[in-house]
């Protein structure tokens, strides 16, 4: 499937959806593309997974900011990538550098650089421990087998759909428990 039919899907899936994350952060390696940084060199023309540019650019269509999470060890070889690859100014934040706490120190300076909620954020990452680390944080994370692609695109926005309604039904509950007037058993007990 072409990048624009790619896009064209994407975007009728994006529409499908009364309720789509701010920002969308995705790792690099096996991820975007099918390899690790640190095992490349800048020499090379990189490639994505065949469904990935299609997305960014339906993303970015549909007024939904990008942004790049990876514990690359090999910062200047993932930068070299994505100019050679002409996607590296799709994203509002970049945060690439190696890090022993997983994910969220990168999600923290994408949160302080962007001021996007961690709850308005989607993310896609081939491991279960970023999701794990980021979820806690109140990110929706995706884990992706084989990269990210129209399916694991329309998992996401369900789940992050899902989970914005739940968000939103337990801010209610807690908005109406207390903000009610004291009832008469309350009365009594103030005399």
């Amino acid at each position: 499937m072409g990048e624009e039919k790619v896009k064209e899907e994407a975007m009728g899936i994006i529409g499908m959806f009364q309720v789509v994350p701010r920002l969308v952060v995705f790792d690099l390696d096996y991820t975007l593309w099918p390899f690790y940084c640190e095992c490349r060199s800048k020499r090379e023309m990189p490639s994505l997974y065949p469904h990935a540019k299609g997305i960014l650019h339906a993303l970015k269509d549909k007024g939904i900011d990008v942004a790049v999470a990876s514990r690359s060890p090999s910062p200047d070889i993932a930068n070299t990538f994505l100019e050679k690859l002409n996607i590296k100014s799709m994203f509002v934040a970049k945060e690439i550098f190696s890090s022993w706490s997983h994910k969220t120190d990168h999600f923290q300076r994408i949160h302080s650089r962007t001021g996007v909620p961690f709850n308005s954020m989607l993310f896609f990452d081939d491991e279960d421990r970023n999701i794990d680390a980021v979820s806690k944080m109140g990110v929706t994370g995706i884990l992706v087998g084989n990269g990210v692609n129209l399916g694991a695109l329309r998992q996401g926005l369900t789940k992050f759909s899902q989970n914005w309604n739940t968000s939103q039904k337990n801010k209610q509950k807690w908005i109406s428990k207390f903000s009610q007037k004291p009832d008469a058993s309350e009365k009594i007990d103030q005399k």
